[in-house]
């Protein structure tokens, strides 16, 4: 403080209210009035990053999870027909399972839907990559993460999101299904969140279809042998969990469940396989409460 700047002067201006009322004097202060008005450093500099300690508080990321649900919202309110691709980042474009995201994202594109990614390299990028290729809507929900993961370039909507479970929202809410390529723990998230969905009718008639039989089959003997042998989950809530190898098959299956509410789909699902009840049957059900797995 300089010399000629008495700490009582100082202090006394600090403590005054813009009113012109001593510290000591209270009165009602008016919300506008909080508003407009703020802290500032004893002495004049331009940056004072303590004064924004509040923007770090759970309160205030509460607001900003707000602002990020609005504008995920905001951003994919007008979308109609979509499906959503998953799996690993880590796949080159040379990868057989690469080639085949690609090919689904411009046969779902030539058949109305959008195609919803994570927005980023591997399985991502080829779903959109075959999307954008086709001249159709190629949508990325890209997140913050500690190691930079840049958006892939075939996408005609890049939304990025700092929280998880708001980009996850935006993928059950806007997708009319997903279709699960090989991933990693990412990937195995998005796949047991929305079977939990499912299961407990959170979401109704939505397809989750894996692709490459041989990379699930030990994930899927473990739900037939163990889950479902113990009794863990009810054949019903996997009526809507659908393998398979052929995109032409996944296609027909997505639209399957667009137009007829997936009745074909559930005849080949894993549920049918283990003679669950059909979806909408409670009545014919062992355990009513989890008969209609939609």
């Amino acid at each position: 403080m300089p010399d000629h700047f008495p700490t009582s002067h100082e202090a006394s201006i600090r403590d005054m209210h813009p009113s012109g009322h001593a510290a000591g004097e209270h009165r009602t202060h008016t919300q506008d009035e909080q508003l407009l008005n703020r802290s500032v450093p004893p002495m004049p500099r331009p940056l004072a990053p303590e004064l924004a300690f509040f923007t770090r508080t759970d309160t205030w990321r509460v607001m900003k999870m707000q602002s990020e649900l609005i504008m995920g919202i905001d951003e994919l309110s007008d979308l109609g027909a979509s499906v959503a691709i998953f799996g690993s980042a880590r796949l080159k474009e040379t990868d057989p399972d690469y080639i085949a995201a690609q090919t689904l994202g411009q046969m779902m594109a030539e058949a109305g839907f959008a195609v919803i990614t994570g927005g980023g390299p591997g399985i991502m990028e080829a779903a959109n990559r075959g999307a954008f290729e086709a001249g159709g809507m190629s949508i990325g929900c890209n997140i913050e993460l500690p190691f930079e993961q840049k958006p892939n370039p075939y996408l005609s909507r890049s939304l990025d999101f700092q929280y998880f479970f708001v980009r996850k929202t935006m993928f059950i809410k806007y997708a009319n299904g997903f279709v699960i390529f090989p991933g990693g723990f990412g990937t195995l998230d998005e796949l047991f969140e929305a079977m939990t969905l499912v299961q407990t009718l959170k979401i109704q008639r939505f397809p989750i279809i894996l692709y490459n039989r041989k990379f699930w089959a030990k994930l899927l003997d473990f739900v037939h042998e163990t889950l479902l042998d113990r009794g863990l989950i009810s054949p019903e809530d996997l009526n809507l969990l659908v393998v398979s190898d052929d995109l032409e098959e996944i296609r027909k299956t997505l639209l399957d469940c667009y137009f007829n509410r997936c009745w074909v789909t559930w005849k080949r699902s894993e549920g049918a396989a283990e003679h669950s009840d059909p979806p909408g049957a409670p009545a014919t059900a062992v355990d009513p409460s989890k008969a209609d797995a939609q």
